[in-house]
C-alpha cells in the first residue's frame, strides 16, 4: 500500500488548480519554515492529522468522472518518499495530477514531473535572499534549480509569490520579476499575505 503522510484533505476545490475541479491532498511536512505560512500545522514531518492514503483512494474511486483532478499540496509534497507511486495511482484512476511545490528537492521534483499535468510553484524571494523567508541556508539555490527543471520539462505551470510588506518590498518584487524573466517567465501571480493560520504574531499583527 502506498504510504504518504496526509495532514488534511479537501474533497472539492476550485481554487487549487485554476479551471479544474479537484480534490486536494495536503501532505504533512516541510523542510522550510516560512514565517508567513498559513499552513503552519503542516510544517512538522511525520504523521499527519488527515485521512490515510487508503481512505483518500477509496473516496477518489467514488469521484471518477465527477472530479477533473487531484492536487498534491502541503506542506511540501516532494518531501514524501512515495509521492511518485501515489501520483501514478491517481493517474491510473483517470484523474489529472496537480502539484504545489516550492522546489526544495530538485531531484525529487524532476522524478515526478513526468507524472504531473500542472504545477503551482511558489517563488519566495529573490533567490539570493531566500533564507530571510525560509530560514534555511541554500534554499534559494535549490528553488532556482527546481524552477529551471520545471521550465525545461514543458509541464504547464504558474509561479506565485506571497507578499508581506515587512518581508518583501517593491524593489524585491522587481528583482524577482527580473530573475523570472531571465528564465522566460513573464507573469508571476502576487498573493497577499493572509493572517489566518499564520503563527508568527508579529506578521499577523
Amino acid at each position: 500500500m502506498t504510504l504518504i503522510e496526509i495532514g488534511g484533505f479537501a474533497r472539492l476545490s476550485s481554487v487549487d488548480w485554476p479551471g479544474q475541479l479537484a480534490a486536494t491532498v495536503f501532505c504533512q511536512g516541510c523542510p522550510w519554515a516560512c514565517r508567513y505560512c498559513h499552513n503552519a500545522s503542516l510544517m512538522r514531518a511525520g504523521s499527519g492529522a488527515g485521512p490515510s492514503w487508503a481512505e483518500v483512494r477509496s473516496f477518489l474511486e467514488t469521484r471518477r468522472g465527477l472530479l477533473d483532478a487531484v492536487v498534491f499540496s502541503g506542506g511540501e509534497p516532494t518531501l514524501q518518499t512515495h509521492l511518485p507511486e501515489a501520483m501514478a495511482e491517481v493517474r491510473a484512476m483517470g484523474f489529472r495530477v496537480g502539484l504545489h511545490s516550492a522546489g526544495p528537492y530538485p531531484a525529487r521534483l524532476a522524478a515526478v514531473l513526468p507524472l504531473v499535468d500542472w504545477v503551482g510553484f511558489d517563488v519566495k524571494a529573490p533567490f539570493a535572499e531566500y533564507e530571510s523567508i525560509t530560514g534555511v541556508p541554500g534554499s534559494g539555490e535549490r528553488a532556482a534549480e527546481s524552477l529551471r527543471l520545471l521550465v525545461a520539462s514543458g509541464v504547464a505551470f504558474e509561479t506565485r509569490t506571497t507578499v508581506h510588506p515587512a518581508l518583501l518590498d517593491d524593489a524585491a518584487l522587481a528583482r524577482i520579476a527580473a530573475e523570472l524573466a531571465a528564465l522566460g517567465i513573464a507573469n508571476n501571480r502576487i498573493q497577499p499575505f493572509r493572517s489566518l493560520g499564520c503563527t508568527d504574531a508579529a506578521l499577523a499583527a
